[in-house]
C-alpha cells in the first residue's frame, strides 16, 4: 500500500487516471480502468490482473469495499488511497463509489474462446456506442451465451463506459474482438450457425431455430448488418414492430433476441 494518501488534484497518479479515458492512452498503454465495487469484484473473480486500486473509503457505499480491497492487495495490486476530491477528479461516474482500479488489457483473440455443447453466441457488428457494447455483454450473460465477438469494432471495448454499462459482466464471459471475415470463417469451421437480425427478414425471431450451436449477429446502430453478414448468414430474422417505430435500439434487439433463444433451449 502506498504510504502517502494522494491530496492533490494535479498529483502525476490522478493524472494517469484522467488519461486512461482516452482510447489512444489506453491503447499505447494496454491498460484500462474499471471503477465500481460490482465491477471491480467481477474483474477479480475472472482472473483480470489489476495493478492499482485507488481507495475513498469516504465514498465507499457499504461495508464490502475493504475486504475486496484487501483481497487484491494481497494478489499484489498497489493500493493508494486519495482524499475525496482528486478522487472525484479521477472519476468518470457523476457518483463515484471509492473505488477505481487500473488493469492490464487482456487478449480477445477468437482462439481464447472454448466452445462447449451447443453454445450460443452474440455476435455485434461495428457497434459505436460504448453503453450498447456494455449492455449487450450485460444481456448475453444474463441470457447465458457462452462469449461475445465483437466485429469490426468502431467503440473500444475497454472503454470505461463499457465497463460500466456491462456491470462488470465484460469480465465474466469471453470476449472475441476481430474482422468480420474472420468471425464468419471461424464460426463456419466450427459448425456455429449465424442468424442475421434485419429488418429485411421475412421470418419473425421466434419462428427461427435458436436451438443448438448458433451465433445471433446485430448490426450497426445507424446502418445495421453490413452485406457481408446478410449474405453470409444461415438465417435472417426479423423483430415485429406493430407500433409506429421503425427500428430498436441495438442493444436492445440484442437482448430480445438472445432471449428469445434463452427460451428456447428451456423449453426444448
Amino acid at each position: 500500500m502506498s504510504l502517502d494518501p494522494v491530496t492533490s488534484t494535479s498529483n502525476p497518479r490522478i493524472k494517469q487516471l484522467v488519461r486512461l479515458r482516452n482510447r489512444r492512452h489506453r491503447d499505447r498503454s494496454g491498460l484500462f480502468l474499471i471503477e465500481g465495487y460490482r465491477e471491480l469484484s467481477r474483474a477479480a473473480d475472472g482472473g483480470v490482473e489489476i495493478l492499482e486500486v485507488f481507495t475513498c473509503s469516504q465514498l465507499y457505499l457499504g461495508n464490502n469495499e475493504q475486504p475486496l480491497v484487501d483481497r487484491l492487495a494481497t494478489q499484489g495490486a498497489d493500493i493508494v488511497e486519495v482524499a475525496e476530491t482528486p478522487f472525484r477528479k479521477a472519476s468518470y461516474r457523476d457518483r463515484p463509489e471509492g473505488l477505481i482500479a487500473v488493469a492490464r488489457q487482456f487478449p480477445t483473440g477468437l482462439d481464447r474462446i472454448q466452445l462447449g455443447t451447443d453454445p450460443l453466441l452474440l455476435v455485434a457488428e461495428s457497434i459505436e456506442k460504448p453503453g450498447n457494447l456494455g449492455t449487450m455483454l450485460r444481456a448475453a450473460e444474463a441470457a447465458g451465451a457462452a462469449a461475445v465477438i465483437v466485429c469490426d469494432p468502431t467503440t473500444d471495448p475497454f472503454n470505461p463506459n463499457v465497463v460500466r454499462a456491462s456491470l462488470g459482466t465484460l469480465f465474466c464471459l469471453p470476449l472475441g474482438v476481430t474482422s468480420t471475415s474472420d468471425v464468419i470463417a471461424w464460426l463456419r469451421r466450427h459448425g456455429v450457425r449465424t442468424v442475421a437480425t434485419t429488418p429485411g427478414a421475412r421470418r419473425p425471431h421466434w419462428e427461427t431455430d435458436l436451438t443448438g450451436s448458433v451465433a445471433v449477429v446485430v448490426g450497426n446502430e445507424q446502418y445495421g448488418l453490413s452485406a457481408a453478414w446478410l449474405e453470409a448468414a444461415d438465417y435472417q430474422a426479423l423483430i415485429p414492430m406493430p407500433g409506429s417505430v421503425d427500428s430498436l435500439n441495438a442493444a436492445m434487439a440484442a437482448a430480445i433476441v438472445l432471449f428469445e433463444a434463452a427460451r428456447q433451449r428451456q423449453v426444448g
